[in-house]
């Protein structure tokens, strides 16, 4: 069942993701060669408590960190370690942050240093696919539009869709309905309601879209091991046409 969200539930959302937009601002400025995911990690979750919130991920279904750390060709859900990132890599770092029980989800994919002009691409291909998205996002349209449309700029533009994993409905948990894939045709799925939040979060590989997890349970990679890059943003829909990213930070934050 999809959820309508009232506006104490919104306002609650709305405080979540400024809390995810915060501290992805702070990640996105540590973010260079040497550093170690582990380090991203304990500078996210402390971000996020100061703040007088929970890291969603921490614990999560047995996951052991409070971020989501995905290097090349991991997909999601990779695991924050030792590893130093190395010039020319490319870093999907995925948040949740829960404030008085509501969630904020948001990922953003960035170059390590100098990276390849195709892995340039393939980033800002994946980012504006999801504005291409969000175009539909509105009361009265179906769910599928957005994902048509993701998928349609997409192939577009000669990457592809990961298939296996898809977005979501989100509020008072993580995941919630309805499940939101990047592709298919459109005018399917339910329509769009003011008061929905969503997550939508367009996964985009630059070879095939097949993936494969590790021995670890949790990551997700590329069968072919070439990059993938992953955007997300909490939205909700309203009845004034374009949606509101509640994963954005506000004016004056």
């Amino acid at each position: 069942m999809i959820t309508i969200k009232s506006q104490k539930e919104v306002d609650l959302m709305r405080h979540a993701g400024g809390i995810v937009a915060g501290a992805h601002d702070l990640v996105g400025k540590m973010i260079k060669p040497g550093v170690t995911t582990q380090e991203l990690d304990r500078a996210v979750e402390k971000y996020i408590r100061d703040a007088g919130a929970l890291p969603t991920f921490k614990g999560y279904n047995g996951f052991p960190n409070s971020i989501c750390a995905s290097v090349n060709e991991e997909v999601v859900h990779g695991i924050p370690q030792k590893r130093k990132l190395l010039e020319g890599d490319i870093i999907s770092i995925d948040i949740g942050a829960t404030f008085k029980g509501y969630v904020g989800d948001a990922a953003v994919t960035h170059g390590v240093g100098t990276i390849s002009d195709e892995a340039q691409r393939l980033i800002d291909v994946t980012r504006e696919s999801f504005f291409k998205g969000i175009a539909y996002a509105r009361d009265g349209y179906r769910l599928s539009d957005i994902s048509n449309a993701i998928q349609t700029y997409v192939e577009d533009n000669g990457f592809s869709v990961v298939r296996d994993y898809v977005g979501h409905g989100v509020g008072s948990k993580m995941h919630e309905d309805p499940p939101i894939p990047n592709y298919g045709a459109k005018g399917r799925g339910p329509r769009l309601r003011q008061g929905m939040t969503l997550a939508i979060e367009p996964m985009v590989n630059i070879g095939t879209y097949d993936v494969v997890m590790l021995d670890n349970d949790w990551t997700v990679v590329t069968t072919d091991g070439k990059l993938s890059s992953h955007f997300e943003h909490t939205l909700l829909i309203t009845g004034t046409g374009d949606p509101e990213l509640l994963t954005v930070l506000q004016v004056g934050e």
